[in-house]
């Protein structure tokens, strides 16, 4: 049966919602085919930290220090190397026998992936929303045609890299003892050759939440008609506790950036819950968030497209039921 190698991913040495996610992924597919599995990740966490993955299912956990990694590099001040963790990850897989790898389908992860597939010489399968276990060989269920439609995928080969979209595959607890193991840049054989493209340093927005990651998104389109409005949006996201999103033609039009951006050349999202507010629901944006849990979507419009996907619609004017909205949250919540 296939071995399988889950990398989880860490911002600031804290693991990400997603990372705990593909880890209890990782889990249910060894379950079913009946294989091994084991976790890997690229960072400074403490022992504490690499251990919550644990309460994920994950009973081996190998971890390379970043600090050790980008050390490696001989380039001062760096923070991390796309390329540097493809080779890790490639070459601890291919030395260890790991022929399917899981990976969150973060900016991170999609970019990585690619890389990863490559080295390994395995086919790749992007945005994962569902595992199909038969005979103890898995096809993956992805969505094609802009969200139309599923596809059931299969690998002419045994190896796989395999990317899962966020908040669709959501985290089990599934507690179990874990085992922390140490590895050198050494032993999996990284030299300075392997930071060909580099990071060195990063601009983050604080207090901003990130779409791709949210569980509560409120999104805001044309229907708004000017970045002046958009405070109705950032007030109603604050009192849920949300991320702020925004469709294409906002961001084309420089009302919002790009980061913000909800669709098929945007982000992925699968929230919990997303607001959709003076959104049309042209395909492109659908296919950005249509896997929501639940949608609401408010638009003047009553034939607008996003209505067909949304599970409760508000057909008015954006201007006065974001305002009302707002209020009637704020008593909600006491």
């Amino acid at each position: 049966m296939s071995k399988i190698l889950v990398f989880a991913e860490t911002k600031d040495n804290v693991f990400k919602a997603n990372a705990y996610e593909v880890v209890s992924a990782g889990k249910f597919l060894a379950d079913k085919l009946g294989s091994e599995f084991a976790v890997i990740s690229i960072n400074d966490a403490d022992e504490n930290q690499l251990k919550s993955l644990g309460k994920y299912g994950a009973t081996k956990i190998y971890n390379l220090s970043l600090n050790e990694l980008n050390g490696k590099s001989g380039i001062q001040g760096i923070k991390y190397s796309h390329g540097a963790y493809a080779s890790v990850i490639s070459n601890f897989a291919e030395a260890n026998g790991y022929e399917i790898i899981l990976l969150s389908g973060t900016s991170f992860g999609r970019e990585i992936s690619p890389s990863i597939a490559a080295k390994t010489g395995a086919a790749i399968v992007p945005d994962v929303v569902d595992f199909i276990p038969e005979d103890g060989v898995v096809s993956f269920k992805r969505p094609a045609y802009a969200g139309k439609c599923y596809t059931k995928v299969k690998a002419n080969n045994s190896k796989a890299v395999v990317t899962l979209r966020p908040n669709v595959l959501k985290a089990s607890e599934n507690a179990t003892d874990s085992t922390i193991e140490k590895i050198t840049p050494d032993s999996v054989n990284i030299s300075a050759a392997d930071f060909s493209a580099y990071v060195c340093d990063v601009a983050v927005a604080s207090g901003k939440l990130d779409v791709a990651e949210a569980d509560i998104i409120v999104s805001g389109g044309r229907g708004l008609r000017g970045p002046e409005n958009f405070h109705l949006v950032e007030e109603l996201a604050s009192v849920l506790g949300a991320a702020v999103g925004a469709s294409r033609a906002v961001v084309d039009a420089g009302w919002r950036p790009h980061g913000e951006q909800v669709g098929q050349t945007g982000k992925t999202v699968s929230p919990s819950l997303y607001i959709a507010c003076g959104i049309s629901g042209a395909i492109q944006h659908l296919a950005g968030m249509s896997s929501s849990k639940y949608i609401v979507a408010i638009n003047k419009d009553k034939d607008a497209p996003i209505f067909q996907v949304a599970d409760y619609g508000i057909v008015g004017d954006v201007f006065e039921v974001l305002p009302v909205m707002t209020e009637e949250i704020k008593k909600l919540k006491g």
